[in-house]
C-alpha cells in the first residue's frame, strides 16, 4: 500500500491536482479528468501514458448506440 504520508506531495502530472488514493484498486485517481495512475510495489507509476481510464467517454456525436 501507498504511504499515507506520500499523497499530500503527490499531484496528477497533467492537472497538477491532488490525487486521491482507492485502497481497494491500488491506484492514485484524478477525479477530474478521470484517470487511475497504478502503483505497482508501492511506487505510484505517475507516468501518464501508465494512467487507465476510470470513466467511459461520451458517444462521439453520429454514432450508434447499440
Amino acid at each position: 500500500p501507498l504511504e499515507p504520508s506520500l499523497l499530500r506531495f503527490l499531484v496528477c502530472p497533467l492537472s497538477k491536482r491532488p490525487l486521491r488514493y482507492e485502497e481497494a484498486t491500488n491506484e492514485l485517481i484524478n477525479e477530474e479528468l478521470g484517470i487511475a495512475y497504478p502503483i505497482i510495489d508501492g511506487i505510484p507509476n505517475m507516468i501518464p501514458e501508465a494512467a487507465r481510464t476510470t470513466r467511459k467517454k461520451p458517444p462521439a456525436e453520429g454514432s450508434k448506440q447499440p
